[in-house]
């Protein structure tokens, strides 16, 4: 028989090459039999890059505080790694910032683009908003380590102290911020200490750490399991420095 003969005609053909594509399908969606898939699936077994200890986190993020006040910066090329973060992030920590123009958490820390989560907000408190995102980090993102980070002068907690002790009246949406750091002023206050707006500052970090702490349902299991801490720090603008509480 002659080799045209043989040729198959073309519905077996195109019955054996959709058999074919089901079958590519198919090992495609259980990650079975292509090396494409295999190597996929191998890859997302792998550690992530953010998988380290808050402690790894912390020193880190302080390491870079103290390069950041001391003017030794590290030289980043920030265009390096843009295709990797356009298909995921890995952050070793969340930063719970003032939205004041003089914090900036990234130079703060002297992070690279990808490496800090940060939530902003006048006065560094946490909603249910913020709350939300910060679940979304942990949870999703693998996030081992949350900094509420205060800072001097932060005009959010003076503003607060003023309409607590002066009864000051403020416009607009003002008073909800106010009844948001209230809380911590008024445990700075009944401390009476010399430098109120410094006190008040370090308790409203404190109690929104305590505050993320207790969180249910996401992050205070994540605590209590020991996969995620809760931390607070103060910035101070002048010297660059972060302490943390």
């Amino acid at each position: 028989m002659c080799a045209l003969c043989e040729t198959e005609s073309p519905l077996l053909s195109r019955r054996r090459l959709l058999g074919r594509g089901a079958g590519l399908l198919a090992a495609a969606t259980l990650g079975l039999g292509t090396g494409t898939a295999w190597a996929k699936d191998k890859k997302e077994t792998a550690p992530a890059p953010n998988a380290i200890s808050a402690d790894e986190a912390l020193k880190r993020i302080m390491d870079g505080n103290a390069r950041y006040a001391a003017g030794n910066l590290d030289n980043k090329d920030f265009s390096a790694g843009r295709a990797a973060r356009a298909t995921a992030q890995y952050p070793i920590a969340a930063i719970v910032s003032c939205a004041d123009s003089r914090v900036a958490p990234e130079l703060v820390f002297d992070q690279a683009p990808g490496e800090l989560f940060v939530v902003r907000v006048a006065g560094n408190f946490v909603n249910d908003d913020g709350l939300a995102s910060l679940e979304y980090g942990v949870k999703f993102l693998g996030i081992p380590l949350v900094l509420v980070l205060g800072h001097s002068g932060c005009g959010a907690v003076d503003a607060t102290i003023k309409v607590l002790k002066d009864g000051t009246k403020l416009p607009g949406h003002l008073p909800e911020l106010v009844n948001a750091l209230k809380p911590g002023v008024e445990a700075a206050i009944a401390k009476k200490p010399q430098d109120l707006l410094a006190e008040a500052t370090k308790e409203n970090v404190r109690h929104n750490v305590q505050r993320l702490a207790k969180a249910k349902p996401i992050v205070s299991k994540m605590v209590g399991d020991g996969r995620v801490k809760i931390l607070g720090g103060v910035y101070d603008i002048e010297s660059g420095r972060v302490v943390t509480l």
